[in-house]
């Protein structure tokens, strides 16, 4: 019996130590208020069918394999939001047996939380591509999110590296999913359950394959446009594997990462457009300055613009004005004409917008000539000597649960 025990204590201290990928992760659900939650992420199990060259889980790695059983991931998960550790749950899997097999372990835990725990916290579902509709179906109506990860930005690259995988197996359930979204917005009732209310994400790994950002950008552009996507994640490829098919990088491209989710942020808020960011004379992102003010110096003949007269969608255009104090000078100006001083208390970042505009006709007081060189050369020389933010850190599971205040100043959200 004490052996029984013993041995049933070490397969869960295994599957804990492994953790799966578990963590506490702070995720912005405000996207202009910044409103983070915390979530417990876990992978439901690393026994994975497919062997994806650049995926550490791959088939052929020999590394431990655990598993988690639905009632497990309950169980942790219930414990943790009644403790007020989570405010939700961030539930993925790699591919055990089959798709369809996966898929019902993800929904039996889901179903075990929202049924027999009435947990109503958020939940974010990863969809394993190729699965069944009807699957699809239980899953989108217990779940507050779904996201289906499209891989690689292109199908060439997913027949190189994920060969077992296909790119209508990722797309079609990311479209049905879209198309039920917007048939349950049309048809709601208080009879009716939502399905997927928070709507669908999905992510890409970049760097792994020689897309440029143009490429990808203009994926993304298109999954927002067509199937209404929520948001697009980018994901540095971090070298885990060798295989002659992979590049050899001394560190994962996290500068190109920045940058993309920086244009992401203009395609969806700011009405850019991903022709706009970039062109065939000009397929990479700017190293040393993010992707707007480097948008305003391509096309330096549209500036100065004066404050006072432009529209809110001129004003989006400025560098160093977002959207919330692109509004609030539309409202202010109604009562008074803005100078530079009233734009700084209103929230413009005036170390970037300043080269870009004029207040009651005249320049900022320090710039005696508008000049691109001038401008250029003082922008990038304010990047370089820039105050480093706080960086993001991954909250582990086993060092600490309660986040602290400075735990919290790590998830930023800003505007460009």
């Amino acid at each position: 019996m004490l052996l029984a025990v013993q041995v049933e204590a070490q397969e869960k201290i295994q599957k804990t130590e492994l953790a799966m990928e578990t963590s506490l992760e702070y995720v912005t659900v405000g996207v202009l208020t910044g409103r983070c939650i915390s979530l417990l992420k876990i992978l439901l199990s690393n026994c994975c069918i497919y062997d994806c060259k650049y995926c550490i889980n791959r088939r052929t790695n020999s590394v431990e394999r655990a598993t988690f059983t639905p009632r497990e991931v309950a169980d942790l998960t219930i414990n943790f939001y009644k403790r007020n550790y989570i405010e939700g749950l961030f539930l993925s899997s790699a591919v055990i047996k089959s798709p369809d097999y996966t898929m019902e372990m993800l929904i039996n835990t889901i179903s075990i939380l929202r049924n027999e725990y009435n947990f109503n916290g958020y939940i974010h579902c990863k969809t394993i591509p190729g699965c069944s509709q009807e699957l699809i179906d239980k899953l989108g109506k217990m779940v507050d999110r779904m996201s289906i990860n499209i891989e690689l930005p292109s199908n060439d690259s997913l027949k190189l590296l994920a060969p077992q995988k296909e790119k209508n197996s990722i797309l079609e359930p990311m479209s049905y999913v879209s198309k039920n979204i917007k048939i349950n917005k049309l048809e709601k009732s208080k009879f009716k359950k939502h399905f997927v209310p928070a709507g669908q994400t999905t992510q890409l790994i970049i760097g792994a394959t020689p897309e440029n950002d143009l490429k990808i950008l203009k994926l993304s552009e298109g999954l927002y446009n067509k199937l209404s996507l929520k948001r697009v994640y980018y994901s540095a490829y971090v070298s885990v594997n060798n295989d002659k098919n992979l590049p050899t990088l001394e560190a994962p491209p996290l500068l190109r990462e920045n940058r993309l989710y920086q244009a992401d942020w203009l395609l969806r808020f700011y009405g850019f457009k991903a022709d706009e960011l970039l062109d065939e004379t000009h397929p990479n992102f700017n190293n040393k300055l993010d992707p707007k003010c480097d948008w305003a110096l391509r096309h330096i003949d549209q500036f100065p613009i004066e404050i006072n007269t432009a529209d809110y969608f001129t004003l989006l255009r400025i560098p160093g004005i977002g959207v919330i104090s692109a509004k609030k000078i539309i409202r202010a100006r109604r009562t008074f004409l803005l100078n530079f001083e009233a734009l700084q208390k209103l929230g413009v970042v005036l170390k970037r917008a300043k080269y870009f505009i004029t207040c009651k006709g005249k320049y900022f007081e320090k710039i005696y000539n508008f000049n691109q060189n001038f401008i250029e050369t003082n922008l990038i020389y304010q990047e370089r000597n820039r105050i480093p933010m706080p960086e993001f850190q991954q909250l582990s599971l086993f060092d600490k649960l309660q986040p602290t205040k400075e735990d919290k100043i790590k998830c930023l959200t800003g505007s460009l």
